[in-house]
């Protein structure tokens, strides 16, 4: 089968637009600003304190940062690496909470419609399951609905 351009999980990974009522810089500093990065990266539920985020947003730099997720503050490691940086516009790097080698490809295009409107495409890509990629759509959707909530489009 063919990839498909759908919204959500699919057995090829997870592809998300969302269209932001902000400037595309805004949206680009959501992204790469640790402080805006750590208030919107694990949605409402979970918490990632500042002092955890590292961010070396240049290709080949590497991100990592520690969040505390509910019921019981469970703690996860996230880390990567910056593979593409071209400020505003695209940002494509690596995602793992497990240690080694075992990672997913993220793709965030953020295109610019006029009028203070920002278009995001996101992208994931790599290994897991089609029942992990569902998962991880509903996470996504969580934190980017956080992200909108900071933008102001509630």
């Amino acid at each position: 089968m063919a990839d498909r351009a759908v919204p959500g999980a699919s057995e090829y990974g997870i592809r998300i637009t969302r269209v932001f009522h902000a400037p595309r810089e805004r949206v680009w500093r959501e992204w790469t600003d640790p402080e805006s990065f750590a208030d919107w990266f694990g949605g409402p539920e979970c918490k990632v304190p500042l002092a955890s985020v590292s961010m070396d947003v240049r290709r080949g730099g590497r991100w990592q940062l520690t969040m505390f997720a509910p019921p019981d503050g469970r703690r996860i490691d996230w880390s990567g690496e910056y593979r593409e940086v071209d400020a505003p516009r695209r940002l494509v790097f690596t995602v793992s909470d497990q240690p080694g080698d075992d990672f997913e490809t993220v793709t965030v295009v953020l295109m610019d419609l006029g009028e203070d409107c920002t278009e995001m495409r996101f992208e994931q890509r790599g290994s897991m399951s089609p029942e992990e990629y569902e998962r991880a759509t509903d996470g996504w959707g969580g934190f980017f609905d956080r992200m909108q909530e900071r933008l102001g489009d509630a």
